[in-house]
C-alpha cells in the first residue's frame, strides 16, 4: 500500500503566505534593491500597503550601506529603518542642506555629500520587532532579539536581548548566557525545511535542551551557518 505524501513545509518564495491576509508579505520574494538582502521568511505585515516597503519603511536609503535582514524576522506594522542618508552636517552654524534646494546653491554640493556614516545596518535571525519600532542607521540587532513597540533603537542589540524605549535600552535578556550560547550554535534558522517542519513544535515552544536534541548535527548533518 502507497504511503501517503509528507505534508509540505511552507513555501519562502510566495509573497503573500496568508492569501486570505493581504496585509502579510514576505520580504525576501518583494525586495528588489541591491541595497537590501532578506532572509527566507521574514516578514512584514501593514493593513495599509506592506507591498510598498522599500520605499515606506526604508527611509533615505541612498547607499551605498546596505539593509541586511535574517530569516525568520517579524516586523510590525510601521516599522522603519532610517539609513545613513538622513545624515545632516553639524560642525558649522547650520545644519540645513541648502544644496538640494536648487539654483546656485547647488554648487556646493560637495558639502553635503561623503559624510560619515556608521556602516551597514545588521539583523539577525528570528528577530521580532514591534509596533512602529524605529531602527537608527548602522545599528546591529542580534539573533533572537525583541524590540519593543515604539522603539528607537540607536544602539547595538545583543543576541536574545529584550530592548524598549526611546533611546531603547536594554531590558533584559531572553535567556542566561550558557544558553545563549547554546542557542547560537544549534542556530535553528539554519536548518533544512524538512527537519525545521518535523521539529517545529520544538523550535517554537521547547527547552533549550529539547532543541539541541533536536538539532540535524545530532543525526550526524554538519550544517553550515549562515549568520549575517
Amino acid at each position: 500500500m502507497p504511503q501517503a505524501p509528507l505534508p509540505l513545509p511552507a513555501d519562502p518564495t510566495v509573497l503573500h503566505p496568508m492569501p486570505e491576509q493581504p496585509r502579510v508579505v514576505l520580504l525576501k520574494p518583494l525586495v528588489t534593491s541591491p541595497l537590501i538582502e532578506v532572509g527566507e521568511f521574514s516578514y512584514y505585515d501593514d493593513p495599509d500597503d506592506p507591498t510598498a516597503f522599500e520605499t515606506r519603511n526604508v527611509l533615505y536609503h541612498y547607499g551605498p550601506e546596505k539593509l541586511v535582514i535574517g530569516k525568520f524576522c517579524a516586523l510590525g506594522e510601521g516599522v522603519r529603518f532610517l539609513m545613513n542618508g538622513a545624515n545632516h552636517r553639524m560642525d558649522g552654524p547650520s545644519t540645513f542642506p541648502f544644496p538640494i534646494m536648487g539654483g546656485s546653491w547647488t554648487e556646493h554640493f560637495d558639502l553635503i555629500t561623503g559624510l560619515p556614516g556608521r556602516g551597514d545596518t545588521v539583523v539577525g535571525n528570528d528577530v521580532w520587532f514591534g509596533y512602529r519600532s524605529t531602527v537608527m542607521p548602522g545599528v546591529r540587532i542580534g539573533h533572537g532579539a525583541v524590540i519593543a513597540s515604539g522603539s528607537v533603537v540607536v544602539d547595538d542589540v545583543p543576541d536574545y536581548g529584550i530592548v524598549g524605549g526611546n533611546p531603547a535600552r536594554l531590558l533584559r535578556h531572553r535567556y542566561s548566557e550558557a544558553d545563549i550560547a547554546r542557542l547560537l550554535d544549534i542556530a535553528w534558522w539554519d536548518w533544512p525545511l524538512d527537519h525545521l517542519t518535523t521539529h517545529l513544535r520544538t523550535v517554537m515552544s521547547g527547552s533549550v535542551d529539547e532543541l539541541a536534541a533536536a538539532a540535524p548535527v545530532r543525526a550526524g548533518m554538519d550544517l553550515p551557518r549562515e549568520n549575517p
